[in-house]
């Protein structure tokens, strides 16, 4: 009789540093990399004029991340709009609440991304590194009649074909995208699909597939970004020396600047100038704003954005149900409008080129219509580089700024959720269908109620709120 013998047991695995699967940490340790790779090809008499191979290696990296990052552009942001819009469907027995929350989604959108510019312009991040814009960047002198014709699409596609003479005489030409154009297609062809109706379903399914296809691979092509982080910042650090760490420390302070301007200055007169205490704001949309900050995702928060809606401001729940969701795919006054209007006024300066009147009334177009394709976790990405494009600016400075993204994500996240939570109060201020006392009442712990009460709170209230939101409809608008 045999006994059977044990094995032994396996080794312990070794546990890897914490950099190699911390988004955060990798971006560090690239920026520290670039750093010195940069440092060590300046050390080796790298010039723009004289490259010497390390500089041209980084130099090539960064080249191929940009142009990765370039591919996912127009679909993503098609596909991105039309679902949006879509979304549209579910409140079409409350036709006017949506339009007036499309409306104040804008109107603060308008005032942040104005705020961001005057930021950018009056703080200068970008300027005195004295490098000159890419090779392949043409400047564009946008006129109003310009910007106006821009929007036209010329085919459905948006696409021009753009020719250039090299100095042998030959002709090469190349197909380009007009992204804003692409916006204005996608805007137009959302609305007809929520016209046409149950046969327009299909259409919308594989937008919705199509869009969460795109959306992985430009998560992907983002965890590619302490790549692209090396070989961009390496390069411009090996062509400008330490000029580049400044600027990007001085960004960083604008966009906390033109942040706390919206958070603490335009949020509170908003609530003011329609009867809410500035007090209660702030204390009833704290839970939500503290977890924006840590966790740095509007769609992570919205479970806290919406309680902090109906608990603590007391708006009605199937107003918030809409509303809220809503607002944490379009309405990030932070990533879709502070960051990319001080971010393209930071690139533009980086580089040395004068923006035109046209080129800024295209950031602000762009930051109110455009922030529909923010959906999803790398929404301020997605905007950033929907706005350089739109603008004509060189797309060579946004992996540059991912550098610093995690830094400046956190306030970005923490003033997107405010404003989700305020908009809907203040719609249904103004419909009367806001539950005052409550906005008024002594904060409770919110995070403390656990699932169970809070589905019971809201069936408590969902009748009360289904009476008020039809008289609502049933009234003449306010002004």
């Amino acid at each position: 009789m045999s006994t059977a013998q044990s094995s032994p047991a396996p080794a312990p695995r070794r546990r890897l540093p914490a950099w190699t699967s911390n988004f955060g940490w990798q971006i560090v340790a690239a920026l520290v990399l670039g750093l010195v790779l940069g440092l060590v090809a300046r050390s080796m008499g790298h010039t723009p004029d004289s490259p010497t191979w390390l500089g041209e290696t980084l130099a090539t990296i960064g080249s191929v991340y940009i142009s990765i990052l370039k591919a996912t552009v127009i679909p993503l942001v098609f596909f991105a709009v039309v679902a949006s819009i879509a979304n549209l469907a579910q409140v079409t027995n409350a036709a006017r609440l949506a339009a007036k929350t499309l409306l104040w989604f804008a109107i603060t959108s308008l005032i942040a991304v104005l705020i961001g510019l005057a930021v950018g312009v009056v703080m200068q991040p970008g300027v005195g590194t004295g490098q000159s814009a890419p090779e392949s960047y043409q400047a564009r002198d946008v006129g109003w009649l310009d910007f106006l014709t821009s929007m036209v699409p010329a085919n459905f596609l948006g696409l021009t074909v753009k020719s250039t003479v090299g100095e042998d005489g030959a002709v090469a030409s190349s197909p380009t995208f007009n992204v804003l154009q692409i916006l204005v297609i996608a805007i137009v062809v959302g609305i007809a699909a929520l016209k046409v109706g149950e046969k327009a379903a299909p259409f919308l399914t594989f937008s919705r597939s199509v869009l969460a296809v795109i959306q992985k691979l430009l998560w992907w092509i983002i965890r590619l970004a302490p790549i692209g982080t090396v070989g961009l910042l390496g390069n411009a650090v090996a062509s400008y020396g330490w000029s580049t760490m400044g600027t990007l420390a001085k960004f960083v302070v604008a966009i906390y600047v033109g942040l706390a301007i919206v958070m603490f200055v335009v949020y509170p007169v908003l609530a003011r100038l329609h009867g809410l205490s500035v007090k209660q704001f702030f204390t009833g949309v704290w839970p939500a704003v503290q977890l924006g900050f840590v966790s740095r995702s509007s769609l992570g928060t919205l479970p806290v954005t919406q309680r902090v809606a109906e608990r603590n401001f007391g708006v009605p729940t199937g107003y918030a149900a809409f509303a809220v969701p809503l607002g944490s795919t379009t309405k990030m006054d932070g990533c879709a409008a502070i960051y990319p209007a001080i971010a393209a006024v930071f690139v533009a300066q980086f580089y040395g080129i004068e923006m035109s009147l046209g080129q800024y009334a295209l950031v602000v177009l762009v930051s109110v219509l455009g922030s529909a394709a923010t959906a999803g976790t790398t929404g301020a990405t997605v905007m950033l580089t929907l706005t350089l494009s739109t603008a004509g600016l060189p797309l060579e400075g946004l992996a540059l700024l991912l550098a610093v993204d995690p830094i400046v994500d956190m306030g970005r996240t923490a003033t997107n959720v405010a404003g989700q939570a305020l908009v809907p109060a203040l719609v249904a201020k103004q419909e009367g269908i806001l539950d005052q006392a409550r906005y008024d009442a002594e904060r409770v712990d919110i995070m403390g109620e656990d699932e169970e009460e809070i589905v019971e709170a809201r069936a408590q209230d969902r009748d009360d709120d289904q009476d008020q939101m039809v008289g609502a409809a049933a009234r003449p608008a306010r002004d």
